[in-house]
């Protein structure tokens, strides 16, 4: 890439844009896109990586990403992973096109039927789920983008070698599970830690998320099966798994007693869940520091940990389990940077986008300070997993 730095006024930057300097204005003041300089004399300096910066913003916007989403997505760009931002937008543009094939394809299907006079209504309803899958397109990638960095964080700043997900595996006693099932999977970031043979085991990963369980088959290809469900309906007869794997899942269910329910019903009389969850400290200091910052930002709507956490989850497993451990995995975070902390702030499920947004350097410099008077922050974790027997 040309090392020669090209500088812009916002009017010359506005015109190879394609939009307009209050457009810039706006997105200046909100903090999605600030200038690489102001001049003395007050006016916005642009460069060629700002130009990278308006190119993915308006993508996304094309896409149909709200400004809000779009935050957690540009947050970490710069030269050295140019490559990744434009590969990221290729595969998403990949998906729009096929689903925009997916619905010509399904107008002309009724147009087809409209002229041999066979229409039928219920096409009506499958172009209206089309649309829907709009929506899933960009809830997709805000949740996977948040989701790698939040556990980027962790991968950066654990004092724990032993990572979480390799701890986690090390929990699950395999001996004697022939058909195992995860709720949640995620990205599947769990099975890449996978010890054993997976021969001659039915191992069903699943999410609710069907942009999630695309791309776990992406990864893992035929290792797996995978299914699109919520734990509240598990399509299993009675007793038919083995092993059930929730990790960080339970406090996100909306009937948990339903749910845990669910899992009791399709585990077999010396089935064993293995459930994941936080503890009330989990994470406290950096629910402190925005506080401290800006008393209206909450991280998450609800505190997971009061939903199902390490200091209750045994009472509320008690009715459909008779043997129930709980192992704490021991760790903490030092974090010595504080751009990955940033980036873990605004990927949360709350308000902290639309407060913060405008004014994230100003945040940054309140969290390096903060840093620098001890060179570090060290951040308290507060995990484990209850084993639990029928």
């Amino acid at each position: 890439m040309s090392q020669n730095v090209q500088f812009y006024t916002t009017g010359k930057f506005s015109k190879l844009a394609g939009v307009t300097p209050r457009t810039l204005r706006y997105y200046d003041k909100i903090g999605l896109l600030k200038p690489s300089s102001v001049a003395e004399n007050g006016y916005r300096i642009y460069t060629d990586m700002d130009l990278l910066r308006i190119q993915k913003i308006l993508s996304l916007r094309e896409l149909g990403f709200s400004i809000s989403e779009i935050f957690p997505l540009i947050l970490d760009d710069s030269e050295k992973n140019m490559e990744d931002s434009i590969n990221f937008q290729i595969e998403l543009i990949t998906k729009k096109i096929q689903q925009l094939d997916t619905f010509r394809h399904a107008l002309k299907n009724i147009s087809t039927s409209l002229i041999q006079k066979d229409f039928e209504w219920n096409r009506i309803i499958e172009l209206i789920n089309l649309i829907k899958a709009e929506n899933v397109l960009v809830e997709h990638y805000q949740n996977t983008a948040n989701l790698n960095i939040r556990i980027q964080l962790h991968n950066l700043f654990s004092v724990n070698k032993t990572g979480w997900f390799k701890w986690l595996f090390q929990q699950i006693d395999f001996k004697g599970v022939n058909r195992l099932l995860e709720i949640g999977a995620g990205n599947g970031a769990l099975w890449e830690q996978m010890q054993i043979d997976a021969r001659n085991r039915e191992i069903f990963l699943s999410d609710k998320s069907e942009g999630m369980v695309e791309e776990l088959k992406k990864k893992f290809k035929n290792d797996f099966n995978y299914l699109t469900i919520d734990c509240e309906s598990i399509p299993f007869k009675n007793e038919y798994f083995d092993a059930v794997i929730a990790n960080h899942v339970l406090f996100y269910v909306d009937d948990l007693e339903r749910g845990l329910a669910e899992i009791a019903r399709v585990l077999s009389p010396a089935g064993t869940l293995y459930c994941s969850t936080y503890g009330k400290n989990h994470m406290r200091e950096i629910r402190e520091l925005v506080k401290e910052y800006d008393p209206r930002i909450q991280l998450s709507k609800n505190d997971l940990f009061e939903r199902f956490g390490l200091e209750q989850g045994r009472t509320l497993l008690e009715p459909y389990f008779s043997n129930i451990e709980v192992y704490v995995y021991p760790d903490e975070l030092i974090v010595y940077d504080v751009k990955p902390l940033i980036n873990y702030i605004m990927s949360c499920h709350g308000n902290q986008n639309e407060i913060l947004g405008k004014d994230v350097n100003k945040f940054g410099r309140f969290l390096q300070k903060k840093m620098d008077e001890k060179g570090y922050l060290k951040i308290t974790k507060s995990a484990g997993v209850f084993i639990a027997k029928k």
